[in-house]
C-alpha cells in the first residue's frame, strides 16, 4: 500500500492518524469521500456562513502541508482547532498560525472569546495553545466520545485582552470563583 502525497488526495494525512481520529471524532476509516464533503461542501459553506474558516499552512521550505488551522461557530461559541503533520512538529507552524488565526478572529472576525479543547491528556496540543496564551480553565469531565468510550475533555480560553487588544462589548469579570 502506498502513502498519498498533498498532490493526489484531497485529505490526506493526519485523518488517517489513528490519534487524529480519536482526538478529533472523524470517521474511522476516514475515506476520500469523508474529505471531499469536508473540502467542497463543509469548509465553503462555513466560510459563505461565517462558521467555519479552514486553513492549510505550508511548509517554508518547499511548500508541503504542514499543519491545518480552523476557527469554527458552534452553539454560541468561537473554537479553535489544528493539527501538524508528524514530520514538521517542533517547528513552530502550528503556535504561528494559532496566533495568525487568533489574531485574524479577534481583529477582523469580531471575535470575544475563543476556546481550545483537547482529550485530556493531549500535551502536544497543550504546549501549542499556551505557547499561543490560552489559559487553561478546566476539565469537563465525559465531554466527548471517541472509540466508544466517554473522554474527559480540557477547556481553555483567550480573550482579545489576553494579547492586548480591546473587547467590542464592555467585560466585567466576577471577583471571585465559586465558594468552596
Amino acid at each position: 500500500m502506498t502513502v498519498p502525497t498533498a498532490r493526489d488526495d484531497p485529505c490526506p494525512f493526519r485523518s488517517q492518524h489513528p490519534l487524529t481520529q480519536r482526538a478529533r471524532g472523524v470517521p474511522a476509516p476516514y475515506e476520500r469521500q469523508h474529505a471531499a464533503c469536508y473540502l467542497c461542501e463543509l469548509v465553503p459553506r462555513g466560510w459563505r456562513k461565517e462558521t467555519l474558516y479552514h486553513f492549510a499552512v505550508e511548509d517554508r521550505e518547499g511548500g508541503a502541508l504542514a499543519t491545518s488551522v480552523t476557527v469554527h461557530h458552534h452553539a454560541g461559541t468561537w473554537g479553535i482547532g489544528y493539527w501538524t503533520l508528524a514530520e514538521h512538529r517542533g517547528r513552530g507552524y502550528a503556535t504561528e498560525a494559532v496566533l495568525a488565526l487568533v489574531n485574524w478572529s479577534f481583529k477582523e472576525r469580531g471575535v470575544q472569546h475563543l476556546e481550545w479543547r483537547a482529550e485530556a491528556g493531549n500535551m502536544d496540543s497543550w504546549a501549542v495553545a499556551q505557547k499561543a496564551g490560552f489559559v487553561r480553565e478546566g476539565t469537563l469531565r465525559a465531554a466527548q466520545t471517541n472509540s466508544n468510550s466517554l473522554r474527559d475533555t480540557w477547556i481553555g480560553a483567550l480573550l482579545p485582552s489576553d494579547l492586548g487588544l480591546a473587547f467590542a462589548l464592555p467585560y466585567q469579570p466576577v471577583d471571585s470563583d465559586l465558594p468552596g
